[in-house]
């Protein structure tokens, strides 16, 4: 999984020729795919209008991109996450890491190019393809995640626990997903992301009189 882009979030090291080019393939093939979203909506799009747009083959989309949901969909942010997740301080509560990985993710993206992180959000609201591969990646998601919090709690990464909670916070912010989609994008979603890592740290909220 390689950043389309200097993250933010780490100091990487210089990229070589070759992954720089791999990097500006794909970062072609995905402005590509978003403008002719926006032009003529998802189920016009095609691969081989892709492949034109982004002036390559259709089969070096599928080098880089399995499936067309693949491009609209971004996991090169995960292991970066987790990189960060693993470096903050041990004395740090858990949730307060959480948090900070969590915000710092979110800053990142939406300063990276905001119209594209909408386009995502409504394409994984609207289209139920694109929504399944969300679930599918975010799975995977947390089977990494499970790691980092086997490590920080001193526990085993497949112990049922772990499970549940890694998926507890995956789940959740793939609601805050959801939720920010449809309500238009208009929410703060740094406000969301608190607001759902509140339910999984305190349970529900009180019942209201």
């Amino acid at each position: 999984m390689t950043p389309a882009h200097s993250s933010p979030l780490t100091d990487r090291p210089q990229l070589g020729l070759r992954e720089r080019k791999k990097i500006k393939t794909r970062t072609a093939i995905r402005d590509a795919t978003y403008a002719l979203i926006k032009e003529q909506g998802y189920d016009a799009t095609t691969i081989e209008q892709i492949a034109e747009r982004a002036e390559v083959s259709p089969s070096t989309v599928f080098r880089y991109f399995p499936t067309k949901e693949d491009i609209v969909l971004t996991d090169e942010y995960d292991p970066l996450m987790l990189e960060e997740l693993r470096a903050r301080p041990a004395a740090e509560s858990w949730m307060d890491s959480v948090r900070h990985v969590m915000h710092r993710s979110m800053d990142a993206l939406l300063a990276e190019d905001p119209e594209a992180v909408r386009i995502r959000a409504h394409l994984a609201v609207q289209i139920p393809a694109v929504r399944a591969r969300m679930i599918e990646s975010m799975s995977a998601t947390g089977r990494l995640l499970r790691g980092a919090i086997a490590e920080r709690h001193g526990l085993d990464p497949d112990s049922l626990e772990v499970r549940v909670y890694a998926m507890s916070l995956v789940g959740g912010l793939m609601e805050v997903n959801i939720t920010w989609a449809e309500n238009d994008c208009q929410d703060d979603l740094r406000e969301l992301v608190d607001r759902a890592l509140d339910v999984i740290e305190q349970g529900l909220p009180a019942k209201k009189a």
